[in-house]
C-alpha cells in the first residue's frame, strides 16, 4: 500500500505547485484570449460584417490569418492545454474553494475535455493552416445521434442539460457566486470593483449564450432539423435575426469581451 501511496502523494504535490499555478494562469489567460476574440467578432456580426464562425474555432481561425498569427496561435495552443491539464487536475484533487465537492470536480472534468479538444484545434491550425468548422462539426455529430434509437431525446436532453447550464451562468454572475475563487485580499478595491462588474455581466452574457444554443439544440431535436445545433455561432446568430436585430446580438456580443476580460483578471488573482 505503502508503494502506492508514494506516487499518488507526488502526484498531487505537482498539482499543488507552483508550475500547476503558472500553467493554470496561463490557460486561464487563453481562455480570456479567445472569449475576447468570439466577443468582437459578434460584434462585427451585429454591425452586419460578414465573417467566420463566431466561436472557439472561429476565433483561432482568425487570429491565425493574421500577421504574426501563427506564433499567437501557438501560445494560445499551448494555453489552452495548459487550461486543460489544469481542470484535470482540479478533477483528481479538488476545486479551490470547493473542496473535494463531486459537481465542481465533474464539471473540471467536462471543462478539461473541452479545452483539450480546442487546444487540439488550435495545433490543427498550426499544422494544417484549416480546421474543421466547430458549428459543422456539432451539427453532425447531432445528425447521427438523431438517426439512432431514441437519438432525439439524447439530442433533447443534451439540450435542456446546456440551457440549465447558462441558466446557472446567469445565476452565478447575478449573484457574483465566482467572487469565492478570487483571492480578494490582494486585489485593489479598483480591482475588485473592475473584476465583479466584468464577472457579473461577462458571466452573465455568456450563460445567455448557452441558455440560447440549447434551446436550439431542443429545437432541433422536436423538429427533426440537425441544423438547429451549432452551439455558440447557432446561438450568436439567432439572436441577431430576433425582433430585436442587432441590437441584442451588439448587447450580448460586449459581454462575451467583458467576460474575456474578466478571464484576464482571473489569470491574476484567481486561488488555483
Amino acid at each position: 500500500m505503502s508503494g502506492n501511496a508514494a506516487p499518488t502523494a507526488s502526484v498531487r504535490q505537482a498539482a499543488d505547485s507552483d508550475k500547476m499555478d503558472k500553467l493554470a494562469r496561463l490557460g486561464l489567460s487563453a481562455r480570456g484570449v479567445v472569449y475576447l476574440l468570439i466577443g468582437v467578432l459578434a460584434v462585427l456580426l451585429a454591425l452586419g460584417h460578414k465573417n467566420s464562425e463566431t466561436d472557439q474555432r472561429g476565433a483561432i481561425q482568425q487570429l491565425a490569418n493574421q500577421s504574426g498569427g501563427v506564433v499567437l496561435v501557438l501560445v494560445l495552443a499551448i494555453g489552452l492545454a495548459a487550461y486543460a491539464l489544469w481542470r484535470f487536475s482540479e478533477a483528481a484533487f479538488g476545486v479551490a474553494g470547493e473542496g473535494q465537492k463531486k459537481g465542481p470536480r465533474v464539471q473540471s472534468l467536462v471543462r478539461g475535455l473541452i479545452y483539450t479538444f480546442l487546444a487540439v484545434s488550435a495545433f490543427t491550425i498550426l499544422v494544417t493552416g484549416r480546421d474543421s468548422s466547430q458549428a459543422k462539426d456539432q451539427q453532425s455529430l447531432t445528425a447521427r445521434a438523431m438517426q439512432h434509437t431514441a437519438g432525439r431525446w439524447l439530442v433533447g436532453l443534451v439540450g435542456v442539460v446546456v440551457v440549465i447550464a447558462g441558466v446557472v451562468l446567469v445565476y452565478e454572475g447575478a449573484t457574483r457566486k465566482f467572487e469565492k475563487y478570487f483571492k480578494l485580499g490582494e486585489m485593489s478595491p479598483g480591482a475588485r470593483k473592475a473584476t465583479e462588474i466584468l464577472g457579473t455581466v461577462g458571466t452573465a452574457a455568456r450563460g445567455v449564450v448557452f441558455a440560447v444554443a440549447g434551446v436550439l439544440i431542443v429545437v432541433g431535436a422536436v423538429q427533426f432539423d440537425p441544423a438547429k445545433a451549432r452551439g455558440i455561432d447557432g446561438a450568436l446568430r439567432a439572436l441577431r435575426d430576433t425582433s430585436f436585430g442587432p441590437w441584442l446580438l451588439f448587447v450580448v456580443a460586449i459581454g462575451l469581451v467583458m467576460f474575456g476580460l474578466f478571464g484576464l483578471c482571473e489569470a491574476r488573482w484567481r486561488r488555483t
